[in-house]
């Protein structure tokens, strides 16, 4: 091994999307000296393709269905949640059965406990960091709307709304007048709506991602482009091969979402990491029409979220491999019904967008050292709210960098958990 004496840097962050910016931003603020390295500029791979939601809400992961009908639906590609590429299923077949087994109503139970601190630190940690970026205007604290098309499914939510009193979290139930009232230019037939009012959105989050990213930059951070399957451990530890020559660092931190694997498989571990793929197109409003709030149309399985480019129209999640082609059919099955309900003229890009989910089945992210490998950290796996946790995970993996008390227990979201 190459020995690595005089570092450049004390720290490699690889990845560029919102947990690398943010790890790199909280080991900035403990005075250490940071290299940030991506392929491609920041904010430009999963953290672009989202909703927008920092989502205060979701006090309970998503978890594998238990219902009979609906496990029929997805099994054989009738909804648009959730649609499988058959030819990636008999490789998904192991990961599906551990997701279904972590998702029996008690293991779910001490996910969402494990959880909890991060979810619970979410917006408080975002508004710390966009406030020191001088965006704070960027937050709105709107909350977001999940609409039913049925008493029988609007009834359901309000009992899962209530099953989370004891976790503080603020919601309204609204009937079809309430619902009118918030959003004068949605149309359909809905029965109601939980509008959920702690979570904040913003308009355009691969920006914020770039926001965050200039803000370490101006502190004095350095960002290059660089492969990061070059990382190799030296004396002392680690090195990346750039377009400048190689740097070298005491440590380095691997927060490369579903492209994570490029490290880790190669230094010897072995982490169920799947991808849920989704699909956005950005539409324009129709004449005057103006959304307040993200809504989710939930029996039809896709959510409208007003953004700077336009209404963006996300899809459920598709489960195929990473880098197949894309294959938007969720976006053709949902965008007539998106047309029904509110007034939509063209779409703005000439094709979706698609990303990928970086999952993990126990639904914790890996956050903390490398079981094997010293001066190694490794932060990815956040499943749907990479968005969300950005900030807190930075922080969380900072203090335990850097020898501070953490805020949270970090032992849930430990590495060694698969062995």
């Amino acid at each position: 091994m190459t020995p690595i004496d005089r570092p450049d840097k004390d720290v490699l962050v690889l990845g560029a999307g919102i947990i690398g910016v943010c790890v790199a931003l909280h080991l900035q603020k403990r005075g250490k000296s940071v290299l940030l390295v991506d392929r491609r500029a920041p904010g430009e791979e999963t953290s672009y393709g989202n909703a927008g939601l920092i989502e205060r809400a979701s006090v309970i992961p998503y978890g594998f269905p238990r219902e009979i009908p609906t496990l029929l639906k997805y099994a054989t590609n009738r909804s648009a949640d959730v649609r499988f590429r058959w030819t990636f299923l008999p490789k998904l077949l192991p990961w599906i059965a551990r997701f279904w087994f972590e998702s029996s109503s008690r293991r779910l139970r001490r996910a969402a406990m494990d959880m909890l601190p991060l979810i619970e630190r979410s917006v408080t940690e975002h508004t710390d960091l966009m406030a020191e970026a001088g965006i704070l205007h960027r937050a709105r604290r709107t909350g977001w709307m999940e609409a039913y098309r049925t008493e029988k499914a609007f009834s359901a939510a309000k009992v899962a709304a209530r099953a989370l009193d004891e976790f503080g979290i603020r919601y309204d139930f609204l009937g079809p007048k309430d619902l009118q009232a918030r959003e004068p230019h949605l149309a359909g037939s809905f029965a109601g709506a939980v509008h959920w009012l702690d979570p904040a959105t913003v308009a355009d989050p691969g920006g914020l991602v770039k926001d965050y990213a200039d803000l370490f930059v101006r502190k004095g951070g350095e960002i290059v482009e660089a492969d990061a399957s070059t990382l190799a451990e030296g004396e002392g530890g680690w090195s990346i091969r750039t377009n400048g020559g190689t740097v070298r660092a005491r440590e380095a931190v691997v927060a490369l979402g579903p492209w994570s694997d490029a490290v880790y498989r190669r230094l010897g571990y072995r982490v169920p990491l799947a991808v849920k793929r989704g699909y956005h197109v950005h539409i324009e409003p129709a004449g005057d029409a103006v959304l307040n709030h993200p809504v989710v149309d939930v029996e039809r399985g896709y959510l409208l979220a007003p953004m700077t480019k336009g209404i963006r129209l996300t899809t459920g999640i598709e489960f195929a491999e990473r880098d197949e082609a894309p294959t938007p059919v969720q976006v053709d099955q949902t965008e007539p019904h998106a047309r029904a309900i509110f007034p939509l003229g063209r779409r703005v890009e000439p094709a979706p967008w698609m990303g990928a989910r970086p999952c993990l089945p126990d639904m914790r992210p890996i956050i903390g050292p490398a079981p094997r490998h010293k001066g190694l950290w490794f932060a990815f796996g956040h499943n749907h709210h990479g968005l969300t946790l950005g900030p807190a995970t930075g922080r969380l993996l900072a203090e335990m960098m850097t020898g501070e008390k953490p805020f949270a227990d970090p032992a849930p979201y430990a590495m060694s958990r698969f062995g």
